[in-house]
């Protein structure tokens, strides 16, 4: 009778995997990841027309894929629990919200679900290797490597990498969200991936000093927040599970982000992140280059600049916010001050709008100098984008406890918008600002001819 009901069990465990008439990602338990699994690859097909229902496809039975239109591969990383990746549906609907086309996601869940990393990296080229197969098939029935798109998360940038090297790098674009940095650190471009895997590789590197990758890997390379911690992560231990997760998974949310209309991200690329917070790298705002790179499913938009790069590579820097959907607004706050000491602190601006809307910026990654008549320009960001602005609030702060409080005295102050540069530039004169106290004031337009 037991042997029966096993019989039963597995029956339905097959039929489930196979058979079911919405195939879905595989769930494992944490036990599969204890014992291991081997590996089998399952693709899923998406579209507008099958948007909540997969279609199980594989390279001998390519579905209703579309050769002409283009096709996107998702491809997941380690999974140590075995639970599918939360993100998946909203990656889904979101890609095929900007654009009509096809989503395969790539199931490997039966592979990189272990507890021991390397056994699952170990696998990484054997995904590879079946992905490979299926696109052979997609070619011969007329497809194109130009409209083939990869997404790659950690471990799965890698994969990505590794097919995009089967054909020389012709893959229309590989994007690498965080790819791993264990095992792979160091190690030369054909056992990782790098920019000649495909025409266009950007990529989002979110947790360089933990499970990331540290160096550049494509051809444009987004290091938000600096790259390592990221706002609203918890920075210890007793943050549980996310103190390990948050910071690595945070590329993806990123890019998620860029498929929502309310939301673009703009990077600014830059040698250092300590260059672009002290306001060094915004050359991409001047009318001559058009436009800074956006970070995520519209990065490709940057490569016709890379062409005029040799090598053709960009690191680009930017901040967000610590919740979604993280954007983060850019303003210069100019002050020319007129102190007969050298001054050197902080400054905090808050703008307020007519409606009571306030969004505050600290400007404290590096201390100011301020010398008289002489003008620094401090980029400030904003968790708001303030349209109209009613208010502004300054405040001053050496940062010192104990001593004296000293005075800056500013002669001008300009607030400029770097996202909206034809918005009008505001400005107030003849300010103090008392150390540690808010000075509340409302702006003026600035003359036209100042620049």
């Amino acid at each position: 009778m037991l042997k029966l009901y096993l019989f039963i069990s597995l029956m339905c465990l097959v039929r489930s995997d196979t058979d079911e008439p919405c195939p879905s990602f595989t769930r494992l338990s944490f036990h599969s990841a204890v014992v291991g699994t081997g590996l089998n690859v399952k693709l899923m097909l998406y579209t507008r027309k099958n948007l909540t229902c997969a279609q199980a496809i594989s390279p001998t039975d390519l579905g209703s894929l579309n050769v002409t239109k283009k096709t996107t591969f998702i491809v997941h990383g380690f999974r140590p629990t075995g639970s599918p990746p939360v993100w998946i549906g909203d990656l889904v609907e979101g890609l095929l919200f900007v654009e009509d086309m096809n989503v395969v996601v790539v199931d490997w869940n039966r592979g990189a679900t272990t507890v021991i990393y390397s056994h699952a990296a170990g696998k990484s080229k054997n995904v590879a290797v079946v992905l490979k197969e299926f696109i052979d098939q997609m070619l011969a029935n007329g497809a194109s490597l130009d409209n083939i798109y990869m997404i790659g998360v950690s471990l799965g940038a890698h994969i990505a990498g590794f097919v995009g090297e089967m054909y020389d790098g012709q893959l229309g674009r590989i994007t690498g969200l965080d790819p791993a940095g264990p095992l792979f650190n160091g190690r030369p471009p054909q056992d990782r991936l790098d920019p000649s895997d495909a025409q266009f590789v950007d990529v989002i590197h979110s947790d360089t000093d933990a499970l990331g990758y540290r160096e550049p890997l494509g051809n444009i390379d987004f290091y938000p927040n600096g790259g390592a911690d990221q706002p609203g992560c918890p920075q210890t231990i007793f943050g549980g599970l996310q103190y390990f997760k948050c910071d690595h998974q945070r590329s993806m949310y990123l890019y998620l982000s860029s498929l929502r209309e309310n939301c673009t991200i703009t990077a600014y690329p830059c040698d250092s992140y300590r260059d672009y917070r002290n306001g060094k790298c915004v050359s991409c705002l001047t009318p001559q280059k058009e436009s800074c790179p956006f970070l995520g499913y519209y990065a490709d938009h940057w490569k016709d600049y890379l062409k005029e790069k040799d090598p053709p590579m960009t690191k680009a820097f930017f901040d967000t916010a610590e919740e979604k959907p993280f954007c983060m607004y850019h303003y210069f706050v100019d002050i020319l001050t007129w102190n007969k000491n050298i001054r050197r602190g902080d400054i905090t601006i808050k703008l307020r709008d007519k409606a009571g809307n306030i969004t505050e910026s600290k400007i404290n990654h590096e201390p100011a100098t301020f010398q008289k008549y002489h003008q620094v320009s401090l980029l400030a960001r904003f968790n708001q984008d303030l349209d109209k602005v009613a208010a502004i609030s300054l405040m001053f702060s050496t940062g010192s406890i104990i001593g004296p409080k000293y005075k800056l005295r500013i002669l001008r102050m300009k607030l400029r918008s770097l996202a909206h540069p034809e918005r009008p530039q505001l400005c107030r004169y003849d300010l103090v600002l008392m150390e540690n106290v808010e000075t509340v004031f409302q702006p003026i337009l600035c003359p036209k001819l100042q620049m």
